[in-house]
């Protein structure tokens, strides 16, 4: 298991060093760890989990999302949205730098995707904050982070599995998701504050000041925004509504969008061309990236690897609070090898015996696991949202992982204010039953 183990951290530190594409290193280290370790052919299989990755109807919300965001960024509107909402977060330290933690907060609501998150979002704010002067480190940092909240903000496809799988009430799991998700946002928050008034304000990181503006300015700035509103609420209301999927409300959002930008004056046949040729690259990108990880996940449940250090972790007899500190380190060593819904199925099979002769609430258990998982996405050297900033901006992987890794970093205190205070998450489902 450790030669294994090494085997693969090393092949695949060999292929990203190396300057390959992102999923030919997945796909390199899957196929040297079933050829090397299994008795198992890898071409069948790598066939096999290319095709289940592609076909399935809820990755084409993913290209209509980026679709969306690529038109928005194109026409201008994104930049109307920063001049609607920049006189009034003015006040606020980090100014602009809070909408990609709000703005990811909300859009992962609607689409339940970090990758979709990460991607749309990305798109619109990074290349308007850097124009306008902000720290791009603390842009790169603010958007991968908050964009994995996808996982938790209901309604979550990661948090279905877990109710399912475990028997648990999903629509409590849901309730049991808000107090948390508002909990890691405002600490993101915080910490933004924090750094700006240390740091980012003094150094002028924090892009230029306009409290100056007279209110009349101010309001007129303003209704750009609605537009924006408009597009994102009827997405929402659609969505929660039971009105739209997240793909049809996805469509919906192109085509509105495409209606708001020609409204706007800024819209035409070249925009048109452009935005749609880009988010195929973007979306082709995460597709293979998508692809990839997924012949990882499938090299990893044939080793047997993952499913042995469960199996001793459970085994080593450890107090609650040791318990969920081993159950951490695992899952995130895990999480950098298979997916969010592989790994909440392996540790449903395996570890929830263990779990529940600790004594732990599963509803709490259940929001633990979808933070763990969320962090899993950007945890070095392959979280999948480091993958997705990187093919954005083209900086290093070393680079976007300093970028977020205070956030990383806030995660874990997450968990550990849960783990203190389990009202966190435990107390509007208590309530559901009052």
């Amino acid at each position: 298991m450790l030669a294994l183990s090494l085997t693969a951290i090393l092949t695949l530190a060999l292929l990203l060093g190396s300057g390959v594409w992102i999923a030919f290193a997945l796909i390199g280290t899957a196929w040297v760890a079933l050829a090397l370790f299994t008795p198992f052919a890898p071409g069948p299989i790598l066939a096999s989990d290319f095709w289940g990755a592609s076909y399935g109807w809820d990755l084409t919300a993913l290209p209509m999302f980026i679709w969306m965001g690529e038109i928005l960024f194109r026409s201008g509107l994104a930049d109307n949205m920063f001049r609607g909402l920049s006189p009034w977060l003015n006040r606020l330290p980090g100014r602009l730098l809070h909408t990609n933690i709000i703005g990811s907060g909300m859009f992962a609501a609607v689409c339940g995707s970090s990758a979709a998150t990460c991607a749309t979002v990305g798109k619109m704010t990074l290349p308007e904050l850097e124009r306008r002067g902000y720290d791009p480190q603390m842009a790169i940092g603010t958007l991968a982070s908050a964009s994995t909240l996808g996982l938790l903000i209901p309604p979550s496809i990661v948090l279905i599995v877990y109710g399912v799988v475990t028997e648990q009430s999903i629509s409590r799991l849901f309730m049991a998701g808000i107090g948390p998700g508002l909990m890691i946002l405002s600490l993101f928050m915080g910490y933004l504050i924090l750094w700006s008034l240390l740091k980012g304000n003094r150094a002028g990181l924090t892009g230029p000041d306009e409290s100056s503006l007279p209110l009349a300015q101010k309001l007129r700035q303003t209704l750009a925004l609605l537009p924006i509103l408009a597009l994102i609420g009827g997405i929402i209301a659609s969505i929660y509504g039971g009105l739209a999927s997240p793909t049809e409300a996805a469509a919906v959002g192109v085509v509105l969008s495409m209606l708001i930008a020609r409204w706007n004056g800024h819209f035409g046949s070249v925009i048109f061309r452009e935005s749609l040729f880009a988010a195929v690259r973007t979306s082709c990108m995460i597709a293979f990236i998508i692809a990839g990880a997924s012949f990882l996940t499938s090299a990893m449940g044939f080793t047997q690897v993952p499913m042995q250090l469960a199996r001793a972790i459970g085994e080593m007899g450890l107090s609650p609070t040791l318990l969920l500190v081993a159950l951490t380190l695992l899952l995130l060593v895990m999480g950098c090898f298979l997916d969010g819904i592989s790994l909440i199925l392996l540790v449903t099979a395996i570890i929830m015996p263990v779990v529940s002769a600790a004594g732990f609430d599963l509803i709490w258990f259940g929001i633990y696991l979808v933070i763990v998982v969320e962090m899993s996405q950007i945890t070095p050297p392959v979280g999948f949202n480091l993958f997705v900033i990187q093919g954005l901006t083209g900086k290093d992987i070393l680079t976007i992982t300093r970028a977020t890794l205070p956030f990383f970093l806030l995660m874990l205190a997450a968990i550990a204010l849960m783990h203190l205070f389990p009202e966190i998450a435990l107390y509007l489902p208590q309530a559901m039953n009052r």
